[in-house]
């Protein structure tokens, strides 16, 4: 959104990317002309397929190189961000796609690894997963680097002569990493999100950005470079050629902004319990060991999703099972001796994995996924249960299984994980205990819990799906917006038979949905029983609060109402007015 309240100032709306104030001077990225794609001649192919391993290699170990700078900046996990890179580079997938084009299409080195990283790059883009879309940038970003040492080109960069707000439509994770960062202000950037590499980059360099800031670069577009930025990294609001009464505006917000930060982490020490005494175990969703420090920071009591996807994705070939142990295990280590719920690997429907050429299939969310996959690769599956065996030493590992419909499913998953811990002690290796439970996520899993809840420790809602499932609601048409409300009382009610089932059989029951990151939401799930919610770590502060301003009587009460409601309308107006109490 773009709003003109003067001539020449201009006030307009993104997405949060780091936190933070910067003012100043503009300058753009400009990606460069990347080099021009050609045809080659036949005879040529061979020597060109030579030149592009070379030119490969030359870029992973360049990678390397960074990834050693910004380690030795005190960046570890950051690092790890330019050590994919240099797989990326390695990577035969990828490097045999372009070779590929250069010999049946006879492009030069440069348009054949362009060719082959966008079809790459066009898979991530298409799925669901805002985290795994963001990866599309650096397949782009590699390629790219590889293309431009084959043409002898100049690496793509920004011209800073003086402290400025760096824009561009997207901004490349390798040049986020060498910008000079004493004259960088702050980050503009048109495309890119939150999850995107520039974004957590700039959070850890504590670089303000604003991402998703959508009419940017036309805006900027009669814009002389010295007109100055103002942006909130914290809002995602941004002010071209700001007036006195911005400035002051912005630093009240800056300062707002600083207070509720340090108020988070004060506050996460303290339990979240209801003001009759009902204390709620708050736990954090991740998808990568990075993840871990904010949400420890922020007072998470342990994990109760660990995504395992960012293993399996982009790369030729599936983790090795000492890969996945040192992931699993550094996140047991760091939340000793809080739980860590490891989820199998979900994918199938919006996440295909090119090395298991998995068919096409014509509705794939309700196709072969998840669990589903154990019957055509169960080696996938005990691969990642020995990892989880073997790194349950080092802390307490929880493994839940994805897309579980009946008794069947969890049979399934328990006849693997007994295989998988055989497996690990017969190598002479030692096993850690490890507790097995299911997402609830298909209605029919709900409805038959009875059947399977002895056989298992513990089970966490996965309301999204759940939601989808229930309502017929594709969660990507824009059309059905008025099913797409997790307070829908058909949702509550599936949760209701689920902490009634889970109490008949006597074991623990969470949700890891996006409904327990939202604070209204999370009060009607306490209120129908629920006592463990998992949220993503920046969503703790405000339901912790929430949870402590409530008296969990009055929820009680509520959800009698809400049970009885015939809209998620109904169900919000119940339960609004007790969120602004406990505000």
């Amino acid at each position: 959104m773009t709003t003109e309240i003067a001539p020449g100032r201009r006030v307009i709306q993104g997405t949060p990317g780091a936190p933070g104030i910067a003012r100043g001077p503009w300058a753009r990225f400009e990606p460069g002309r990347a080099p021009v794609q050609r045809q080659i001649p036949a005879d040529q192919v061979d020597a060109e397929v030579g030149r592009l391993s070379v030119a490969a290699e030359l870029v992973a170990v360049a990678a390397e190189k960074l990834a050693e700078d910004v380690r030795s900046g005190g960046h570890g996990d950051e690092a790890d961000i330019f050590i994919a890179h240099a797989a990326m580079a390695r990577d035969p997938a990828l490097i045999d796609a372009a070779a590929n084009h250069i010999r049946t299409g006879l492009l030069d080195g440069p348009g054949a690894i362009h060719a082959a990283s966008r079809s790459v790059a066009d898979l991530l883009l298409g799925l669901d997963d805002e985290l795994l879309r963001a990866r599309a940038t650096d397949v782009v970003d590699v390629a790219d680097r590889i293309a431009r040492e084959l043409a002898g080109a100049p690496a793509a960069g920004v011209s800073l002569t003086v402290p400025s707000v760096v824009v561009g439509e997207d901004l490349p994770p390798s040049v986020t990493a060498t910008l000079p960062r004493e004259k960088i202000l702050g980050l503009a950037l048109e495309g890119s999100s939150p999850t995107a590499h520039a974004s957590i980059l700039a959070r850890a360099y504590g670089i303000p950005a604003v991402v998703g800031v959508k009419g940017l670069l036309a805006a900027l577009a009669e814009a002389d470079a010295t007109v100055e930025l103002l942006l909130d990294g914290s809002s995602g609001e941004i002010v071209i050629a700001p007036d006195a009464a911005d400035v002051a505006r912005f630093k009240q917000q800056a300062g707002r902004a600083e207070q509720d930060r340090r108020q988070a982490r004060e506050e996460a020490t303290l339990p979240a319990q209801t003001t009759d005494g009902t204390t709620i175990t708050l736990l954090a969703n991740i998808g990568t060991p990075a993840d871990a420090t904010e949400a420890m920071e922020l007072g998470a009591r342990g994990v109760g999703l660990f995504r395992t996807e960012f293993l399996f994705l982009e790369r030729s070939q599936p983790p090795s099972e000492d890969e996945q142990v040192a992931a699993y295990g550094q996140v047991a280590d760091a939340f000793a001796p809080h739980p860590v719920t490891v989820r199998l690997l979900d994918i199938g429907g919006d996440k295909p994995i090119p090395y298991l050429s998995l068919p096409a299939e014509q509705n794939p969310f309700l196709g072969v996924r998840a669990l589903r996959l154990t019957d055509t690769h169960p080696d996938l599956f005990l691969t990642q249960l020995r990892a989880c065996y073997r790194a349950a030493t080092r802390g307490r590992i929880k493994v839940m299984a994805p897309m579980v419909a009946d008794a069947g499913d969890a049979a399934t998953l328990r006849a693997l994980a007994e295989r998988a811990r055989d497996e690990v002690v017969a190598a002479g290796q030692d096993a850690g205990e490890v507790d097995l439970g299911v997402m609830l996520e298909i209605p029919s899993a709900v409805l038959v819990a009875d059947s399977y809840f002895d056989d298992i420790e513990f089970a966490s809602l996965g309301t999204n799906d759940l939601l989808q499932y229930a309502l017929a609601v594709d969660r990507g048409n824009a059309a059905l917006e008025r099913y797409r409300d997790s307070l829908h009382p058909a949702l509550l009610r599936l949760v209701k038979l689920s902490v009634d089932a889970a109490a008949r059989h006597g074991i623990d029951l969470s949700v890891c949905g996006e409904m327990a990151g939202d604070p209204l939401a999370a009060l009607a799930l306490v209120a129908l029983g629920i006592r463990c919610l998992s949220m993503g770590a920046h969503s703790l502060p405000a339901v912790r609060r929430a949870i402590r301003g409530a008296s969990l009587t009055e929820l009680e009460r509520a959800a009698e109402a809400a049970l009885a409601a015939t809209s998620a309308a109904e169900v919000r107006a119940t339960f609004a007015k007790l969120v602004d109490t406990a505000s």
